[in-house]
């Protein structure tokens, strides 16, 4: 029985994972804000006729979170709280006829590239006029930008390819008319996102394009930083760091999944790299473009890692020196190429080296940040909460970085402003400090 009145065109939007959900949740919400409907993304109101839940499907954690997340909307929909439920995104794309199977009273389920067949079963036109228009759901003066879909790489792990299918780039015309519109809207970073950024223009033109994209959009005006994630190492176009230099507004930051060092776990892993050319690439960077923050991701419990690749893993992770570093578990997924190997590491023992590894970042992350103390850095401010008002230098990417934290109390910054903070005090994952005139 209905506990409320519905809005018959009000759309709930739900998004799980990862940038590339959140942008293309953010794609949908235009095609639907621009058909007339009411749309919101996660609203608490609960008075919205249809729900759409964009899905992850890319590790055990996430998947379970999605099938949780359609389970509630579907207990909903059988009590008449809302009148219509749609899946789409990564968990739908992999699994769709065992959902349509196990949660029958899902409306439609839809994949990652079914935003036309989405719209028309809501009554809705695909304007393809409306392309690279969005519904921001980050503050307004931050935006991803994606600048291509799907990914060629091989990596044993990765069931991204079964979710997303092959690379294809957006067009370099196309992604500077995004970037323009966006920084008319008063987008002030964009965060260059792809299941690998390296591949960019392979598909195109037969060549690595992503240095002539980056001038591009260096040039957009209002644009003042540009942050890159998903970085393949294999392959690197090493020119990115000769732009990197050459554009103030072009951050000195990357983002470059490694996931291991040993010569044999990388092997096993089908990267296409080894230790040596790892470490000598980190190392080019770092002489390519002196200060640069370096974020990567690493893998802990993998098939086949023994007691001594992940001393190995402590020792380069140690070494090394990373500015910013996160670690997953192994997750085995199915149809991958690692899913033919044992799953051999228990997963207490997955656990238990991740939290090692993060132990060790955690010890190079305070000292990075102590060193930080009395310098003066730009910062650009994204909320407020509580008495602080909080923000992010160069060196950091929202959601998964540090943050820097000014107190309200005698201070007023406007949220998307940029300010100049002088650190005073360091933990191991934020800085406090006060704005300087």
């Amino acid at each position: 029985m209905k506990t409320k009145t519905l809005k018959k065109n009000k759309v709930n939007v739900i998004t799980l994972g990862c940038s590339k959900n959140i942008y293309d949740s953010e794609v949908l919400m235009g095609q639907l804000r621009a058909n007339r409907f009411d749309v919101q993304h996660e609203s608490t109101d609960d008075d919205a006729s249809i729900v759409i839940i964009n899905t992850c499907g890319f590790i055990d954690n996430a998947k379970q979170e999605s099938i949780d997340t359609i389970l509630n909307f579907a207990e909903a929909k059988n009590q008449g709280k809302i009148d219509k439920l749609i899946v789409t995104g990564c968990l739908s794309e992999r699994y769709k006829p065992d959902l349509e199977k196990e949660i029958p009273n899902v409306d439609e389920f839809f994949g990652t590239r079914d935003l036309p067949k989405l719209l028309k079963t809501l009554g809705a036109d695909y304007k393809h006029e409306l392309i690279g228009e969005r519904l921001l759901t980050t503050p307004q003066h931050f935006a991803y930008l994606k600048i291509a879909e799907g990914c060629d790489r091989p990596c044993s792990f990765c069931a991204i390819p079964l979710m997303r299918g092959k690379h294809a780039s957006v067009p370099a015309e196309q992604l500077v008319q995004q970037a323009a519109t966006l920084a008319s809207k008063g987008v002030k970073e964009l965060i260059l996102i792809a299941q690998d950024l390296t591949y960019y223009g392979l598909d195109l033109n037969g060549k690595r394009e992503l240095p002539e994209l980056l001038r591009k959009l260096s040039d957009v005006n209002g644009i003042d930083w540009i942050r890159l994630h998903y970085a393949y190492p294999s392959g690197f176009p090493m020119e990115v760091f000769d732009v990197m230099n050459e554009r103030s507004n072009i951050c000195n930051y990357l983002d470059m999944p490694l996931q291991h060092i040993t010569d044999n776990m990388l092997k096993s892993m089908r990267r296409g790299t080894t230790k040596k050319k790892t470490i000598d690439l980190v190392n080019s960077i770092r002489d390519k473009v002196p200060g640069i923050t370096l974020r990567t991701t690493l893998i802990a419990g993998y098939p086949g890692e023994t007691e001594q690749d992940f001393d190995e893993l402590q020792e380069w992770v140690s070494a090394t020196r990373f500015d910013r570093l996160g670690i997953f578990t192994y997750s085995h997924e199915e149809n991958t190429h690692a899913f033919s190997m044992t799953d051999d590491v228990p997963d207490e023992v997955k656990r238990e080296r991740a939290e090692t590894i993060m132990g060790i970042q955690q010890r190079i992350s305070a000292d990075i940040n102590e060193a930080k103390v009395g310098k003066t850095y730009k910062t650009l401010f994204d909320r407020k909460e509580g008495d602080y008002f909080i923000g992010r230098t160069e060196a950091d990417s929202p959601e998964v970085d540090n943050e820097v934290l000014v107190e309200a109390k005698n201070t007023y910054i406007r949220i998307g402003d940029f300010a100049d903070v002088k650190i005073f005090k360091a933990e191991e994952f934020d800085l406090y400090g006060e704005t300087v005139k």
